[in-house]
């Protein structure tokens, strides 16, 4: 692969997405773009990042993704939503750039639990369904919507009565056995040959909105790797995709779904080598793969993160050194990570220093090369910094007098080290 190709991520606000692009992000061969119907995160995280796309289920969404595709040059559209996976399969022949995906049949019998375990019938992992209410003979079971993702709508049902009110809300259900046991989730690839050359399970230690924000690499289990080779062998699939278990009374594990795409929580097996989104990319390319693995036991934990968007504009950065870019005998990592940012994008640097010893050797110290700075100014004790600064600039330091005297005497943006990630800039 030696051309970089350009690939739409949609809808780009969503988990899938950001795992998607913290999968390709680096890589030399991709160039990211993002489209999205609503407002969102996207636009922190995607350089280029249209808003405003129909639903998937407006008449206009193929000639609005279509003109965003003309408009970048798109090569590959890669779906970051079932829904998105559904339509855009369903319509590759009228678009104008290549969908991610799985076969279309893959894509809508997975779409639907119920045409899912319809299709699976008779395999020993599937949960008992019930296809009515009358053949329910035991009660709690588990309902949940048969087209939708994560828990949305997803509740136990204790009684006849219960059931009756869920069913009257006119929404399409499965209705299946209450499974009491573990949940895990199993993540697999399926080569461009359609042989499956990955199974690995985590657990789902911590679910928020339905996604599973805790999860552990759980050892390698025949049970798993069973249902993953049935289900390759029933299903046509094209890379990465996975399957939700859930362990009956006995232990036994059963069925949940089945979902031809990337997941959010996918970022586990990649920090473990294996970069699924790449992958896939890789089957489009007819391009054959090798997997390869640390092997060792992986933890994922996430939680929101802020990203910020500011008026602010500048050409210099004014820093400190002690107790700012150098704390407690340590560069400071965030600071570091955004002088270089700046850099990059042109900004002048400028080192202010009153540090009592030789800062030259202390800079050769902490591995900090004077040449990352357009000029360090070595400035003696009580000297006022506001008299080094000029242009259009901002300042930054870990003592507040400083600031405020800058400040005042500039009138620039100051900025304590607790400030330094709203100066950072995510897009790819």
């Amino acid at each position: 692969m030696a051309d970089v190709k350009n690939v739409l991520v949609f809808p780009a606000g969503t988990e899938i997405s950001f795992e998607i692009r913290s999968a390709l992000s680096t890589s030399k061969f991709v160039k990211l773009y993002g489209a999205t119907s609503v407002p969102c995160h996207a636009e922190f995280v995607y350089e280029n990042c249209a808003e405003g796309v129909p639903y998937v289920d407006d008449p206009g969404f193929i000639d609005a993704i279509n003109a965003i595709v003309d408009r970048w040059d798109i090569d590959y559209i890669y779906p970051a939503h079932d829904s998105a996976l559904l339509t855009l399969t369903r319509e590759q022949a009228r678009l104008h750039a290549a969908v991610v995906t799985s076969p279309l049949e893959t894509v809508e019998i997975c779409r639907s639990k119920n045409r899912t375990y319809q299709f699976l019938a008779g395999a020993d992992y599937l949960p008992r369904v019930y296809a009515n209410p009358n053949e329910v003979d035991h009660y709690p079971v588990f309902v949940k919507p048969s087209v939708g993702q994560g828990s949305e709508g997803a509740h136990l049902v204790h009684d006849r009565a219960e059931l009756d009110a869920a069913l009257a809300e006119g929404r399409e259900l499965a209705i299946c056995e209450y499974l009491p046991g573990k949940e895990m989730t199993v993540d697999c690839f399926t080569d461009r040959h359609g042989e499956l050359r990955f199974v690995s399970p985590r657990s789902r230690d911590r679910i928020k909105a339905g996604i599973s924000v805790r999860s552990r690499l759980l050892p390698q289990d025949a049970a798993s790797e069973a249902v993953a080779r049935d289900l390759n062998r029933r299903l046509r699939f094209n890379g990465a995709w996975f399957f939700q278990l859930k362990e009956n009374a006995r232990g036994e594990v059963r069925l949940l779904e089945v979902a031809p795409r990337i997941a959010g929580t996918m970022g586990l097996v990649r920090n473990q080598g294996v970069n699924m989104p790449l992958l896939t990319l890789y089957n489009m390319w007819d391009s054959d793969v090798s997997i390869l693995t640390n092997g060792r036991e992986l933890m994922l934990d996430r939680c929101f993160i802020s990203r910020f968007r500011s008026d602010i504009e500048y050409d210099r950065v004014y820093v400190d050194f002690d107790d700012t870019l150098v704390r407690n005998g340590k560069v400071n990592p965030v600071l570091i990570a955004f002088l270089y940012q700046a850099r990059g994008k042109g900004k002048a640097l400028f080192l202010l220093t009153k540090h009592r010893g030789d800062h030259m050797a202390e800079l050769e110290k902490q591995c900090i090369a004077p040449n990352l700075f357009d000029e360090i100014i070595h400035m003696e004790k009580g000297e006022n910094k506001a008299r080094c600064i000029s242009g259009r600039a901002i300042f930054i330091d870990d003592s507040f007098a400083e600031r405020r005297q800058v400040r005042e005497s500039c009138g620039i943006p100051v900025f304590d080290l607790d400030m330094v990630e709203s100066l950072l800039d995510w897009r790819v």
